[in-house]
């Protein structure tokens, strides 16, 4: 019986889902190469929901679209989660996992390929076809992320075009038609078009947008954080967990709202709630408030000067002074 990997919907009273991993061939040529992108579970991460629904959407594809081309992109603000939980599903299933961000750098020669000289071991070159990021991963198995969709110039998007599509096929220079695979999903990640300072992306072309199914990645709530905090940080005092998860809640409130008078420009990502501040209160145990020595050396330099005053204001609100004791049990 082929081994399978169970998702559960931690949010509600869904079914379980239940999807095969992937079988890797041992006579693939990158065989070696394809199983050392296969990624490695965080036995920190904590599924809000985002890995039942992808194993769903993946449940309706084998059994009803098998021949569809449905590929979904999550959308959403820096430091929610992405990347993460794309990368998780590849770990939980045992797929080859392929991140090829889509930067304003990237041409499509870079994604598909060139023919490039090469010694031909008697003296003198010979020309040879080499596969670019996307193409290698199309070989399959594999799950692939094209990250910073909204980054990408014109002439990687129209590159993409006929493999997004009912064609399902790039072609290459060569004449060659890699098609895409049963084993192998594209997804797709990026940053809100709007006011924030997202240097270098832009509106999605809508010929390129129509080729995706688009899904809302926000941040955490309050319980959720909590939950994050207390499996990757067991000892931090409780109080001081409790207080964490409320800074970054009233803050990245502020830095979603719609009102430009109280709006702040940067987030309190999970980047900073989950690593950089439990860092810096572990370096400040014996401070006085360690947690406002954390606070000013781990969060307030990220931060826009215009924005600091804000924060500062939060800060009085939710904490005013920390508990002055060690923050961490062990």
């Amino acid at each position: 019986m082929a081994a399978t990997a169970t998702f559960k919907d931690p949010t509600g009273p869904g079914a379980d889902v239940t999807l095969p991993l992937t079988h890797v061939p041992v006579d693939l040529p990158d065989h070696d190469s394809r199983v050392e992108h296969i990624p490695t579970p965080d036995p920190y991460y904590v599924d809000l929901g985002m890995q039942y629904k992808l194993a769903r959407l993946e449940e309706v594809r084998r059994s009803y679209f098998a021949e569809s081309p449905l590929h979904l992109a999550l959308r959403g603000h820096m430091g929610t989660g992405k990347d993460h939980d794309l990368e998780q599903f590849a770990a939980k299933l045992r797929t080859p996992y392929y991140r090829i961000p889509l930067t304003g750098e990237v041409r499509d020669i870079t994604l598909i390929g060139s023919v490039k000289l090469h010694g031909d071991g008697k003296g003198g070159t010979e020309s040879k076809w080499e596969d670019g990021d996307i193409t290698r991963a199309l070989r399959g198995p594999s799950l692939i992320n094209l990250s910073e969709l909204n980054a990408a110039g014109a002439e990687t998007l129209f590159a993409l075009h006929g493999l997004l599509d009912r064609h399902q096929a790039l072609e290459l220079p060569t004449g060659e038609m890699v098609r895409l695979r049963s084993d192998v999903r594209i997804f797709g990640t990026f940053n809100p078009t709007d006011l924030r300072d997202y240097a270098g992306t832009q509106t999605l072309n809508k010929a390129f947008a129509d080729r995706w199914i688009f899904w809302e990645k926000t941040f955490p709530g309050s319980d959720e954080l909590q939950t994050m905090l207390e499996r990757r940080h067991p000892g931090l005092d409780a109080e001081m967990r409790d207080l964490l998860a409320k800074l970054a809640i009233e803050i990245n409130i502020s830095f979603t709202t719609r009102d430009a008078g109280t709006r702040v420009e940067t987030p309190m990502s999970l980047r900073a709630v989950l690593d950089r501040y439990p860092a810096g209160l572990r370096m400040f145990a014996d401070a006085e408030d360690p947690m406002r020595s954390a606070w000013q050396e781990f969060v307030l330099p990220h931060i826009d000067p215009y924005d600091v005053d804000h924060y500062e204001t939060v800060w009085s609100a939710v904490v005013r002074t920390g508990p002055a004791r060690r923050p961490f049990s062990d």
